[in-house]
């Protein structure tokens, strides 16, 4: 090569990899790489540069634990009980792992009984008027705009309502159709009617 002149430059895509470009010298010649260049497999959070945390994997099982025996009648009877003491899906869920059925833990819910939990709480008429998510979201929009009436110059705040509030518009989206009628529309006052 003479003197001045610019090298080769060869891009090569590295799929799998981030969109940073690697820049790597190999005798006269550059190769840059371009691509996806994070090495972490998981989705940034919706509203961060963040990446989410990883969590523990359920252990593989086709067929409940031995030790835990317990019919499958005595447990749907228990969800709709758990049901209509005002208890989410999820906290059903840790309940029957903590507590169990007359003193027996239920580990898996689908396993034990072939059915999942939201299944057992529709067919017995137990379920809410709103999807567990989309409660919680307008629970924490609500205390978050009470605090905000309270605090104006609470900025932080003021950011975590917005957010919130865009989560639960993607959510009657998703929604709408199916667990919400088709002309339902998202406001501060129509979350508290429902709530209340």
């Amino acid at each position: 090569m003479l003197m001045g002149t610019p090298r080769p430059q060869i891009r090569l895509a590295r799929l799998g990899l981030g969109l940073r470009e690697c820049v790597y010298r190999q005798s006269s010649v550059h190769i840059r790489f371009c691509g996806p260049c994070s090495s972490n497999p998981y989705m940034a959070r919706m509203h961060t540069r963040r990446r989410g945390s990883s969590g523990s994997d359920k252990p593989v099982a086709d067929e409940p634990p031995e030790w835990s025996d317990v019919d499958t009648d005595a447990i749907e009877e228990r969800v709709v009980e758990l049901a209509e003491q005002g208890h989410d899906p999820s906290v059903i869920g840790m309940k029957l792992r903590d507590e169990g059925v007359k003193g027996t833990p239920i580990p898996d819910v689908k396993l034990a009984t072939g059915k999942k939990l939201t299944e057992i709480l529709a067919d017995n008429d137990a379920d809410g008027d709103l999807p567990a998510d989309l409660r919680n979201l307008m629970q924490r929009a609500i205390r978050l705009r009470e605090h905000m009436e309270a605090n104006p110059q609470d900025h932080r705040n003021k950011r975590a309502l917005q957010n919130t509030e865009s989560k639960i518009r993607r959510l009657v989206n998703y929604y709408r159709g199916d667990a919400l009628d088709e002309d339902f529309r998202y406001s501060y006052d129509v979350a508290v009617e429902l709530l209340e």
